[in-house]
C-alpha cells in the first residue's frame, strides 16, 4: 500500500513515529511538509525541514504557499510531479475539513486519475457555521471524502452535522513512545524535590492557563489537608502568578513544588513521581454567529503518557477526556472541586483502588495509544476503505 500523508504537524520529526511504524509495518509512506513554516507566526521563526528517507519512510518539504495558517497551507508545482510518480492509494491531508490544501489534493488526485481514496485528520470539536465561500470549500471537500479520522468523539459528531455521512475512525493524531514513558521509580528526584516518602504526590503536567482548570485543583486539595499530599506542577503560563496568590490564601503553598517546562525527555520522569496525574479542564467558548470561540479538552495527551508510567488519572469530564479515560481512571464534573476532592481522597486513601487503576490504565495505554497501536487502527481503517 502507498500512503501520502500532508500536514505541517510532521516537521517535527518526533511526530512521525505513527508513520514511520506504518512504513515498518510493510507499506510505502511518504509525507508532505512545508518547505518554509512559521509556526504560531513568531517573528524571525522560520522552519526549513530537509528532506528524510528511511527505507519505505520519506518526508518531502515542498514549496508552499502560506507559512503560518493551517486552513490556507497548500503546495506548490512539486505536488503535481510527487503524486505523478507515487502514485499513492490513500491520500491524508491533516489540516481540517475547510482545509485549502485539503481541496488542492482532492483536486490533483483527480485530474490525474489516481483514484487514490481521500482522508482528513481534524482535531476540531466546537460547534461551528460557516459562510461563503468556506461553506463552498468544506461541502466539497466533504463531498470527495472517503474516509474521516478525527481526534475526538465531538468532532466527528460536529462533521455529522455538516453533512459527512461516510466512514470515520476517531483516534489521535500522535500515539505514546511506551520506551520513553514507562514505569520508573523517582527516588533521587523525590528527595531533589524535598518530598519524603509518606507524601502522595499529586501532579499536573501542562499550561497554566484558566481552561486547564487548575484553580477547581486548588480548591479541591485545600479540603483535603488532613491528608499526606505534594502537589507538582509542571509547566508555565500566564496564570502562575494568580495560582500562586490562590495558594497561599488557601494556606497551602508550601505543599506546592513549581517545575518550569523541561526538556520532552525528562518529563516521564516527573511523572513517574506523581502518584496520580490530574487534568482538571474547563470548557470556555461561547457558540456565535460564524464561529465558536473559547476551547474545550480536544484529547489530552498527557493522560496517555501517565498512563504508559502506570500513574493512575484523574480527569474532568470536558471533551474528549472521559472517552480517554475510560474505566481505567476516575472522571468528575468539570469545575466541581468537591467531586474531584472525593476523587483524590479515593486514591490517596485506598491502595487497592490505586492500584488497580494503575494496572488498567497501563493495560489501555498500550493497547490502544501507542504509535504501534495507532498505525495498526489506522492500517485497517484504510484497507475497509480500499475494500469498499
Amino acid at each position: 500500500m502507498k500512503v501520502l500523508v500532508a500536514s505541517h504537524s510532521y516537521i517535527v520529526d518526533l511526530n512521525c513515529e505513527k508513520l514511520r511504524t506504518l512504513a515498518h509495518m510493510g507499506h510505502d509512506v511518504t509525507v508532505v511538509v512545508p518547505k518554509r513554516w512559521n509556526p504560531g507566526g513568531v517573528q524571525n521563526r522560520i522552519v526549513e525541514p530537509q528532506p528524510r528517507q528511511e527505507d519505505s519512510f520519506r518526508v518531502v518539504p515542498i514549496a508552499n504557499l502560506s507559512q503560518n495558517n493551517q486552513g490556507l497551507l497548500s503546495f506548490g508545482w512539486g505536488l503535481i510531479e510527487l503524486l505523478k510518480t507515487f502514485k499513492p492509494d490513500i491520500i491524508q491531508v491533516e489540516q481540517g475539513s475547510k482545509s485549502l490544501g485539503y481541496a488542492e489534493l482532492i483536486t490533483l488526485n483527480r485530474l490525474l486519475g489516481n483514484k487514490a481514496k481521500n482522508l482528513f485528520f481534524t482535531w476540531w470539536n466546537l460547534p461551528y457555521e460557516v459562510k461563503f465561500p468556506l461553506s463552498w470549500l468544506e461541502a466539497y471537500n466533504l463531498r470527495h471524502t472517503d474516509g474521516l479520522v478525527v481526534g475526538n468523539q465531538d468532532g466527528a459528531n460536529i462533521l455529522k452535522d455538516h453533512g459527512y455521512q461516510g466512514p470515520v475512525r476517531v483516534m489521535p493524531q500522535l500515539g505514546v513512545d511506551e520506551t520513553l514513558f514507562c514505569p520508573k521509580e523517582q527516588p533521587q528526584l523525590r528527595q531533589q524535590l524535598d518530598i519524603s516518602d509518606d507524601r502522595f504526590v499529586v501532579g499536573f503536567v501542562g499550561r497554566f492557563v484558566p481552561e486547564k482548570g487548575l484553580v477547581t485543583l486548588l480548591k479541591a486539595l485545600a479540603t483535603l489537608t488532613n491528608l499526606p499530599w505534594t502537589l507538582v506542577l509542571l509547566g508555565r503560563g500566564p496564570l502562575k502568578q494568580d495560582l500562586q496568590n490562590q495558594a497561599q490564601t488557601l494556606g497551602i503553598a508550601q505543599r506546592i513544588r513549581w517545575i518550569e517546562s523541561v526538556p520532552h525527555d525528562a518529563v516521564p520522569d516527573y511523572i513517574n513521581l506523581m502518584d496520580s496525574l490530574v487534568l482538571p479542564s474547563e470548557t470556555t467558548y461561547e457558540f456565535k454567529t460564524l464561529t465558536s470561540v473559547g476551547w474545550k479538552e480536544q484529547f489530552g495527551h498527557v493522560l496517555i503518557e501517565a498512563m504508559a508510567c502506570q500513574v493512575p488519572v484523574i480527569g474532568s469530564d470536558s471533551g474528549e477526556i472521559p472517552y480517554v479515560i475510560d474505566d481505567s481512571g476516575l472522571v468528575f464534573p468539570e469545575g466541581d472541586h468537591q467531586a474531584l476532592a472525593d476523587r483524590l481522597s479515593q486514591l490517596i486513601q485506598q491502595p487497592d483502588i490505586h492500584q488497580t487503576l494503575a494496572k488498567k490504565g497501563y493495560a489501555r495505554a498500550l493497547q490502544r495509544y501507542t504509535n504501534k497501536a495507532l498505525a495498526t487502527e489506522l492500517l485497517a481503517f484504510y484497507q475497509e476503505l480500499l475494500a469498499a
